[in-house]
């Protein structure tokens, strides 16, 4: 009963939304709205075969190598200001201005710097995915319970140790919630940074659906994208429930008190 519950709240909205679109454009046929059996069969014939291979799974592999990248440093740079009061004075001009930079006014310079490759469609994921995470982790490291850093000093906890035991557990439910805004903010850098001087990923085959007016195979690709958006939902979803099981059961706790 609980699973089938869990089934209706998932797929509910999405079915009332398709069969809203289905009577919207059962009428008159719209150039720009195609029926859901059109948009059905132009996906499967546009992204199913050739395009999986030499658009889809490469603009997949920029992205999850942007995140992972980003998460990485956010945390270890994080890490590294958060537990130290001078250089969080001094970075802290330093991080405003440049998270102030919108990444997409980037993308000529990264061009420049690192060419018209993969790294640097890799390098804007990154330019964008790092700030909430760098961020997030200085504010969770900064706002540890200092009862708990007492303690540590008290039972001689330090280095490497104090960090593996005490500071990365108490910021992570303020770092994940950082990852969480960095996964679509890397999939909104993954389309802009294909746009740019690139002759293969989803990105870039949109914008040619476009150009050409192929306008269910432009929908096609925007489906694709929302699927990715999805599936990094669920994934993230998934790590955080397994991270931070000590975390929801101690809100579990303090909520039946």
């Amino acid at each position: 009963m609980k699973t089938l519950k869990s089934v209706g709240f998932l797929l509910g909205l999405p079915i009332i939304l398709l069969l809203w679109w289905w009577l919207a454009t059962s009428g008159a046929p719209n150039f720009f709205a195609p029926t859901p059996a059109k948009l059905l069969t132009t996906f499967v014939e546009t992204w199913i075969g050739e395009r999986l291979i030499t658009d889809v799974l490469p603009s997949i592999m920029r992205l999850v190598i942007g995140v992972l990248a980003a998460i990485v440093l956010g945390i270890v740079l994080g890490l590294a200001v958060g537990l130290n009061r001078t250089m969080r004075a001094v970075t802290e001009p330093v991080f405003e201005f440049f998270r102030a930079l919108p990444p997409p006014v980037l993308v000529p310079v990264l061009m420049l710097l690192v060419g018209i490759n993969d790294g640097m469609k890799i390098a804007v994921i990154i330019s964008g995915c790092i700030w909430p995470v760098l961020l997030n982790t200085i504010e969770g490291v900064r706002s540890i319970d200092p009862v708990q850093n007492e303690t540590s000093r008290s039972y001689g906890i330090s280095g490497f140790a104090r960090i593996r035991y005490q500071i990365l557990p108490s910021a992570t439910p303020t770092i994940m919630a950082g990852v969480r805004q960095a996964l679509s903010i890397g999939l909104i850098l993954m389309v802009i940074s294909e746009m740019f001087a690139s002759s293969s990923g989803l990105g870039f085959t949109i914008v040619q659906f476009q150009r050409s007016f192929a306008v269910p195979e432009m929908w096609s690709g925007i489906v694709v994208l929302g699927l990715i958006g999805v599936a990094l939902s669920f994934i993230f979803q998934a790590v955080e429930r397994r991270v931070l099981r000590w975390y929801h059961g101690l809100k579990e706790v303090e909520n039946a008190v």
